[in-house]
């Protein structure tokens, strides 16, 4: 997998991501976040363990202890910045939320250069218009009510953003099937301790119908299983920084999702001018990280 490649996966990755929204609307706001977080990833933990025994198996084999610590570390990470996510785009429309949720690219080339880890100007450049898109589309709807749900994404995106590095670092030194396997089935196990927590009753107390099942089972799949994994296989021949640019094309996804899908499933996003100055300068960031400047093309020939 080359460079290419890797942003073509990246972006799929993005798009499937994108309709995060779609389905969170098909679930009641009476299944708590941890409830979800928990069910979707052993879901997608036990798909992935049944579809690929044999080669997590030989991974485990070769560092076992290695794998697992390694995953219990993403694990927690993911946790926490999944379950921050859920609690605060309570407070957004669709739209919103996912401007809000991009804040990741203004935080990692900071954690970046906090590591001392090199971070280009295109970066820098790119990440600064997909930021001025943020404010606003986001600045212009924003008011006191969503400070807390703001906090909470703000916390999350930093959390996410030390998550990208550290992924980074280990993609490309283990298999990512085998990783994406213990991912979930950790997340899943420290989502199932803090819903038992917060929910004794827990898993007796879902109303269960057809609507909320076909929603985890999706959920599960193309989110946890299929999406994770590409995600880390694309991760091998990515940096952080340009990973979590192409990341913020899931703000262009879910505005066109929220435009053109009806009101039934999914609440409707009025495309204001601010919303499409936003969305362009976002695309226009990530054009200028993902088009390669004429020394990278001819350091890859």
């Amino acid at each position: 997998m080359n460079s290419l490649q890797a942003n073509i996966c990246l972006m799929c990755v993005t798009l499937c991501w994108s309709t995060e929204v779609i389905i969170f609307a098909c679930i009641p706001d009476t299944v708590p976040p941890f409830a979800t977080t928990c069910l979707t990833s052993i879901a997608g933990a036990i798909l992935l363990g049944l579809c690929f025994f044999k080669r997590i198996k030989k991974a485990l084999q070769k560092k076992e202890s290695k794998l697992i610590k390694r995953c219990l570390q993403l694990g927690l990470l993911n946790t926490i910045y999944n379950i921050l996510y859920l609690y605060g785009l309570d407070y957004f429309d669709v739209s919103s939320g996912a401007f809000t949720l991009s804040m990741t690219v203004v935080v990692l080339p900071v954690i970046l250069f906090t590591l001392k880890k090199k971070v280009s100007v295109k970066t820098w450049i790119s990440a600064g218009f997909v930021f001025l898109g943020i404010l606003l589309a986001v600045g212009n709807n924003a008011n006191f009510g969503q400070l807390m749900g703001a906090v909470m994404i703000g916390v999350g995106c930093i959390v996410r953003a030390v998550y990208i590095v550290i992924l980074n670092k280990y993609a490309s030194e283990d298999d990512p099937i085998s990783m994406s396997a213990f991912i979930s089935a950790i997340v899943a196990v420290i989502s199932a301790v803090m819903w038992l927590v917060t929910d004794p009753t827990g898993f007796a107390d879902l109303p269960w119908n057809k609507e909320i099942v076909a929603s985890l089972a999706i959920y599960s799949y193309f989110i946890v299983a299929f999406a994770q994994t590409l995600n880390i296989f694309a991760q091998k021949k990515s940096t952080p920084a340009n990973a979590t640019i192409i990341y913020s094309l899931e703000i262009v996804f879910s505005v066109i999702w929220g435009t053109v899908l009806p009101a039934s499933l999914i609440d409707n996003t009025v495309l204001t001018p601010w919303i499409i100055a936003g969305v362009a300068l976002v695309v226009l960031g990530n054009l200028i990280e993902i088009i390669p400047s004429p020394k990278e093309k001819l350091s890859d020939t």
